[in-house]
């Protein structure tokens, strides 16, 4: 992989603090819908679930080594943390899971239709904190992470997209 400053990918996320220099780094800025429809995928990284403490759902925070030249290891450790502060919250339980669970038994189930569990709200916050992600940090650098519940949450996956002007050609 390139060392320079500007990514290897000719992505940039516009800030002094991940390469690039002034408009250049702008003007090499790539939206989310971008990289889905145009961009072609270089590879994918993939971060594994953490064990360690049972089964919970946790995802390691190790950085990946290739993502050194794409992103800061604490903006990608910062996300993973989130990630699994979220799917802890998703899966505590408390009062109002029993009290979900009571209604569902009395109701024989059929309360679900007409109103969201905890986890399934707490699934959207997720979906939408990924989708913010995606279009704030990850698209303008050229990466992409997918929702872990798409890949039956073990594993976040990272895409990782090719440079425009190798995959234009």
């Amino acid at each position: 992989m390139n060392s320079t400053k500007l990514h290897p990918d000719g992505f940039s996320g516009g800030s002094e603090d991940r390469g690039g220099d002034g408009a250049a780094a702008m003007a090499e800025t790539h939206s989310l819908q971008d990289l889905r429809q145009q961009a072609a995928i270089a590879s994918k990284v993939f971060v594994q679930r953490d064990y360690t403490s049972g089964t919970i759902c946790k995802f390691q925070t190790k950085f990946p080594s290739e993502l050194e030249t794409r992103i800061e290891k604490q903006q990608f450790e910062e996300t993973v943390q989130t990630l699994n502060n979220l799917y802890a919250e998703a899966e505590k339980l408390g009062g109002k899971s029993y009290l979900e669970g009571c209604l569902a038994c009395l109701t024989a189930y059929t309360i679900f239709l007409c109103m969201e569990t905890h986890y399934e709200k707490v699934l959207k916050k997720i979906a939408k904190y990924i989708q913010e992600q995606n279009e704030k940090v990850y698209a303008p650098l050229g990466l992409l992470l997918t929702d872990p519940i798409e890949r039956g949450l073990r594993v976040v996956e990272i895409t990782i997209f090719e440079d425009r002007s190798i995959g234009s050609r």
